[in-house]
């Protein structure tokens, strides 16, 4: 779960349009805004078009590499990301498992949102059509190997995400919704820091760093 949740958030920095009008939006997401804050409602199915989970909570981005992505309902799950490691806690389990960002954040929703400046790298960017002002991209991986074989991206006008949907090579389907976004507001850094409650179990994984 982990993978497919962090990969919403990371997206965009330095990307040069590849056609004009197709990256635009993004483009002016990935200039103008340094900071971004929203609710957002996910929806995981399968291939077969079956609802495997649904979750909620609220997410805070700051650039560069750093965000708090917290399921609140139905159960609570917290990941940090302070740029170097990503905290990913789970209270029922009171255990919080530590690895290093740069082995997650290239595989998560998260991380298409604030890894910008290598996204051009890993995807080709087309349009999708509108949706009345809303503009669809569609995202496609230039390397077989990639955890995802399309990605789809729903930008305002200003650049803002909506909407963001990830297809993986078996078919399932993860459709984040966002509400109640607020770019470039003013974000406690202590959010994006983390220190383990008393008695919860810390699972360092090989390579995070110390």
């Amino acid at each position: 779960m982990i993978r497919i949740v962090l990969f919403v958030f990371l997206a965009v920095l330095g990307l040069r349009a590849e056609a004009a009008e197709p990256t635009v939006r993004l483009q002016r997401f990935l200039q103008d805004v340094t900071a971004l804050s929203a609710h957002f409602e996910q929806t995981q199915t399968a291939d077969d078009g079956k609802v495997l989970a649904t979750r909620a909570g609220r997410f805070q981005l700051a650039r560069p590499g750093r965000f708090r992505w917290h399921y609140q309902t139905p159960y609570e799950q917290l990941m940090v990301c302070d740029g170097q490691r990503i905290w990913n806690y789970e209270p029922d389990l009171a255990q919080v498992t530590v690895r290093d960002a740069r082995d997650i954040l290239r595989d998560t929703p998260v991380a298409l949102l604030a890894e910008g400046k290598r996204l051009e790298e890993r995807f080709s960017v087309t349009e999708g059509g509108m949706e009345g002002e809303v503009q669809r991209l569609i995202l496609e991986p230039r390397t077989a190997d990639a955890d995802f074989r399309r990605v789809e991206l729903w930008l305002q006008p200003n650049g803002v995400p909506v909407r963001m949907r990830l297809h993986d090579p078996l078919g399932g389907v993860s459709d984040i919704r966002f509400n109640d976004v607020q770019r470039n507001a003013r974000i406690d850094a202590a959010q994006f820091s983390f220190a383990p409650p008393a008695g919860v179990e810390v699972v360092q994984m090989d390579g995070a760093p110390q």
